[in-house]
């Protein structure tokens, strides 16, 4: 009687792919071979621990072992050494899930990602897929965006916006035609959790996207995503093809009255198009241009017909909203931010600085943190202006890395926060930061330094224009319209 198979997993995420994890995955599949070794290879999302990537996982019945990071020349090696028992190894790291990076996470919108295969419906079932849509199909549509409203859900592509305010004016505007809009123009640099979501968990996408449209009142939703991410576009595509033939999407979803179908759109390159008005633009075949407002996307959005437009993490947190109830959601995050993490208590400043400063990046590195006043950017300055609890009330702001900067306000500052104008000062929340500072005039000139690159991106004069009267009819023949599916 033969064994049976040992399943190992192999990133197929994009940032493991391009240090070698498909070759990793096909040398794997030889070694099992010439060793006579019954395998299966799951090629799964990526726990994010990039610097063990390709991060190889083989599963035994204490856990997940992982070994990495792994090369195609180190196959055969770690084969030989008894990869498919997990014996010892120097790249073994062991049980996956009792790494210090991912034991002290409580994750939500990515539980799955890493852990499933991403195009596996019988994984994303098993791993709680779908309750969140059938809860919803159990509720009237009022009751949907009521659920939203309360769970404090805010778009999470930066502006912050409560997303049942969105939905609610969709939701009572009386046009037969509504769509539903994902915003994956994700063209910050440095930026990557829209990505690893669509490439992870795609059917966490598509399953808050349905909710979204039963809520309003839509039959029709698109997805805009940069043409950088081929890889989250391939996925998006399949997952929408395998999703049609589950019946999770299409006429009768889940057997019930709702009808909704869904598509993707590869964006041509034009940052801009991360605004929710010149992304419609593109959508409609146009050239990225901003609209002005009023009217808003919810009275008038793609083809002039009412829309929802939030980006990935806003629709990707809906199905963990509706399966789990608002108040599961609220638990998370501090004051009126609600959903972004921590549980219902803030940990305090210098403690997150700390943790941050001391986590690992791989291979012995670690976070630098520059903290401190005018003067005082030395690493050891930084460390122990943070550390000293009466120095935290004199920090001014935190200045988010990255091209949009964020300007985190601080208690006693009297700035008004960055997120959402109606927070009190120091409830803003931002993804991560790289500066610390309690001088007002720093962070003023930090922000102009920042805005700088924005003023000088040029804007490519479309080839072709053309006017659309449906949303079948968009065009991919000029520079910032979108790709057809």
């Amino acid at each position: 009687m033969s064994a049976a198979p040992v399943t190992v997993y192999v990133p197929r995420d994009s940032a493991a792919t391009s240090v070698g994890a498909d070759e990793v995955a096909d040398e794997v599949v030889r070694a099992a071979a010439r060793v006579d070794r019954p395998i299966r290879v799951i090629r799964n999302g990526s726990r994010g621990m990039l610097w063990l990537e390709p991060l190889v996982e083989v599963v035994t019945a204490g856990g997940r072992i992982g070994y990495g990071p792994v090369t195609p020349g180190a196959v055969d090696d770690l084969v030989d050494a008894g990869l498919f028992d997990a014996a010892d190894h120097p790249s073994r790291v062991g049980v996956v899930e009792d790494l210090p990076w991912l034991a002290t996470q409580d994750r939500v919108t990515f539980a799955r990602v890493g852990v499933t295969d991403p195009l596996s419906p019988n994984d994303y079932l098993s791993h709680g897929g779908l309750a969140g849509l059938r809860r919803a199909l159990e509720m009237s549509p009022p009751e949907v965006v009521a659920e939203v409203t309360d769970s404090g859900l805010r778009g999470r592509g930066g502006a912050g916006f409560p997303a049942g305010i969105k939905w609610k004016t969709v939701l009572e505007c009386v046009d037969e035609l509504k769509f539903v809009c994902c915003n994956a123009d994700e063209g910050d640099s440095g930026t990557f959790a829209d990505r690893m979501v669509m490439e992870g968990d795609p059917f966490m996408l598509i399953e808050g996207m349905t909710i979204a449209a039963y809520a309003v009142g839509a039959t029709e939703g698109y997805i805009y995503i940069r043409s950088e991410y081929p890889d989250a576009v391939a996925v998006m595509r399949s997952a929408i093809e395998i999703a049609r033939g589950q019946g999770w999407l299409g006429e009768s979803v889940l057997g019930s009255p709702l009808s909704f179908d869904m598509h993707v759109r590869v964006g041509g390159g034009a940052y801009i198009c991360g605004e929710e008005t010149s992304m419609l633009e593109s959508l409609e075949g146009k050239r990225g241009m901003i609209r002005a407002k009023p009217p808003i996307p919810g009275l008038q959005g793609l083809f002039g017909k009412p829309t929802v437009v939030n980006n990935v993490l806003s629709l990707g947190s809906v199905p963990m909203v509706l399966a789990d109830g608002a108040a599961a959601f609220q638990a998370y995050g501090v004051g009126r931010s609600r959903g972004d993490g921590g549980g219902p208590e803030a940990t305090p400043l210098a403690q997150v600085l700390r943790q941050i400063e001391q986590r690992p990046l791989g291979t012995g590195r670690h976070l630098h943190i520059e903290a401190g006043r005018r003067g005082d950017h030395g690493a050891e300055g930084g460390r122990a202006f943070v550390d000293q609890p009466q120095q935290i009330g004199k920090l001014q702001s935190l200045l988010h890395s990255g091209s949009s900067i964020i300007v985190i306000h601080l208690p006693d500052s009297g700035f008004p926060s960055r997120y959402g104008r109606e927070l009190r000062p120091g409830r803003a929340h931002a993804r991560g930061f790289r500066y610390a500072t309690a001088e007002p005039r720093v962070w003023r000139r930090q922000t102009r330094r920042g805005r700088q690159p924005h003023h000088h991106r040029p804007i490519t004069t479309p080839t072709h224009k053309s006017a659309h009267k449906s949303a079948h009819e968009s065009s991919n023949q000029q520079t910032h319209s979108p790709e057809t599916a």
